[in-house]
């Protein structure tokens, strides 16, 4: 038999609780969502999953990020994302500028030639999670939106005080 080594939920056991259960499916339906999403921007577009993430985060905020917000928002060390960048300046999809305040600090921002390219990725991007998520009907996606909802808000978010 041949098992999916990203189908989490093989781990899950009967006799384990339900709750385990549960967050293992979860697991395994954000994997191969993100997985097929990896492998088609890969495809289509020749990009990664962090540069087209990166690039989502600057297309919100046209007047650009300092490198220090990209990582945070990204939740990626400082050197993952000067990595990227360099990438996608070298193919002139963004661009740094100075900061007056700090000339140690830069602040990155779409070109025009990233903001079409991204637009295009975007418009892809939403089709595939539409079709992915098509197995539920409206309502369904719907209900679990609210459920999902009702977790996200219960769980407790990670900090340094936290053991």
């Amino acid at each position: 038999m041949n098992i999916d080594a990203t189908d989490m939920e093989v781990r899950a056991h009967a006799e384990h609780h339900a709750s385990l259960r549960l967050w293992l499916r979860l697991l395994s339906c954000t994997t191969r969502i993100e997985d097929t999403i990896r492998q088609r921007l890969r495809e289509q577009f020749g990009i990664t999953l962090p540069r087209f993430d990166l690039m989502a985060q600057l297309e919100r905020e046209p007047q650009g990020l300092s490198m220090s917000e990209l990582s945070r928002r990204m939740m990626v060390t400082g050197g993952n994302v000067t990595s990227i960048v360099d990438q996608l300046e070298k193919e002139q999809l963004v661009q740094r500028q100075m900061q007056a305040s700090d000339r140690r600090s830069f602040t990155v921002s779409l070109t025009e030639a990233g903001r079409t390219a991204f637009a295009a990725m975007a418009q892809a991007h939403e089709g595939w999670v539409v079709e992915l998520l098509a197995p539920l009907a409206a309502n369904q996606q719907e209900h679990l939106q609210a459920l999902l909802g009702t977790l996200k808000s219960g769980t407790p978010t990670h900090s340094k005080e936290t053991k």
